[in-house]
This record gives structure tokens, sequence and C-alpha cells, in this order.
């Protein structure tokens, strides 16, 4: 297990306190501050390999924290806390470089499982960045096709001729999967809205990955033959490994929180 300092960002200290108690109960190092002004301040002297931080705090807010931080330390791997509220806003932190957010309320599974996929693809990225020297996503010999829009690092969706929208996952978010035992797809004629859990993947270590609704809209279709091979969904996950087919209520809204996927 790639062990880490954690450094936790909230206003809310009963949360801080359980997210501590959880994350030490892994064996992380983990620091709590109370507001986004001692998060810069500890961050002067301090580094860590994962923040997570509060997108709605008095004073500054997580959107603001989260800018300061990729100012200051780029290559730090950032998580952010939302209630429902927020989704439009944390859907804006992934496009700021967040790796991902996790909604309240939470079990500890869940933040046990988003923090052991951050770190291990951090160290992924340390590993081959110090082996090569060059940038993980250049290695990845999988053709993005062109049209696509994404939550970064994330999902993707991409617009059919006929209206609808095809989603799907990002190459560089299966790839922290291990060994996929089941997939959860939605139902027909369920809407799902831009920022909720639209398609859950529980790997061999019983770790559970949420995968982001891009658009809003009714399903209209999902890839069963994915959970007959799962192999596509990770050899194949811009073509024959799309997991769902939505009717999208307001597109043209929907895309300006999600950014052009490019290569």
């Amino acid at each position: 297990m790639y062990k880490a300092n954690i450094l936790v960002v909230d206003d809310d200290k009963t949360l801080c306190e359980g997210v501590e108690m959880v994350l030490k109960d892994e064996g992380y190092m983990v620091d709590t501050v109370f507001s986004g002004d001692e998060a810069l301040r500890i961050l002067e002297k301090d580094k860590y390999a994962v923040i997570i931080v509060d997108l709605m705090m008095p004073g500054m807010n997580g959107i603001d924290l989260l800018k300061e931080i990729k100012k200051k330390r780029p290559d730090t791997t950032v998580i952010m806390i939302t209630g429902y509220p927020s989704i439009k806003t944390a859907v804006e932190s992934i496009k700021l470089s967040a790796y991902d957010y996790i909604p309240k309320p939470f079990t500890p599974d869940e933040l046990r499982s988003l923090v052991i996929r951050a770190l291990e693809r951090r160290q992924t990225y340390e590993e081959m960045a110090a082996k090569l020297g060059i940038e993980e996503e250049k290695l990845v010999e999988i053709l993005i096709p062109n049209g696509l829009y994404s939550i970064p690092d994330h999902s993707w969706a991409k617009l059919e001729k006929d209206g609808n929208v095809r989603i799907g996952i990002h190459h560089a978010l299966i790839r922290t999967v291990k060994g996929i035992e089941e997939i959860e797809l939605p139902g027909t004629n369920e809407v799902r809205y831009q920022g909720e859990v639209c398609v859950k993947i529980k790997d061999s270590r019983n770790q559970i990955l949420r995968l982001w609704t891009p658009v809003t809209g009714k399903v209209i279709g999902v890839n069963k033959e994915i959970g007959e091979n799962f192999s596509k969904l990770m050899n194949d996950p811009y073509e024959k490994g799309w997991l769902v087919l939505i009717e999208p209520l307001h597109l043209e809204e929907d895309l300006k929180n999600l950014t052009p996927l490019k290569t």
C-alpha cells in the first residue's frame, strides 16, 4: 500500500475528525485544518500527496483554494467534498484539475476507495515520470476519438447524429481498477443529472468506483455486452466499451461545464 501524508480542509470539525479517523486507521498520516487560509499557511512548509477540500466553506471557498493549491503545489492530488446543491461547482473543480469529488453523505468505504485510487494513480505517475521523464498520458497507446466532451480524467460524452449522447469512462480512470468484479448500470428510462452517479464498478478488492454523469438526460440504452465481457471496458473504453446511451434534457447548458477531450 502506498502510504502518504494527507491534509483535510473543512470548516466542519466533526467531519474532519471522522475523515481523519478513517484514514489514520489505514495507516496514513493525516492533518486537519478548518479554513482555506489555514491550508495555504501549512502548505508553505509542508507537502501532502493528497488534499481533501470541502467546496462550501466560509471565507475562501473550495474552488478558490483548489486554484491556489495548483499554483503552489501543482503535483498535489486534490479531492473535493461536495453536497448535492454543488454538483455544477464540483464539475468545475474537475476541470480545474481536481482528481475527483465525493458527495455528502459518504461512507468510510467510499472514502477509502477514492483515496486508494488517487494514490495508486499518483504512484504510477511518479514511477513512470521518474523512469522515462515523460508524462503518463503520453505512454498510453489508446486512440481517443475526436469530438468527445469530458469530466477530465473521469467520464466522457459523445454526441450522436440522432441527438442522443453516448457515455463512457476515461482510460486514465479505468486503469485504476484492479480486476472488475461487477458493473452496476442504470435502468432504462431512469434520469441521471450531470454530476450524479451514473455507473458503479466493483473491483477484486471490493473497492467501488463511481462514474459521474457528464450530461443530464433519460437513459435509453446500456451496453449489455459489457456485463458479459469486462475486457471491452478495459481495452476499448471509447468504442466497444461505452456504457450508457441517454437522451439529453439540456445539452447546450451541460456542455458548458465539460471540457473537449483531446489526446
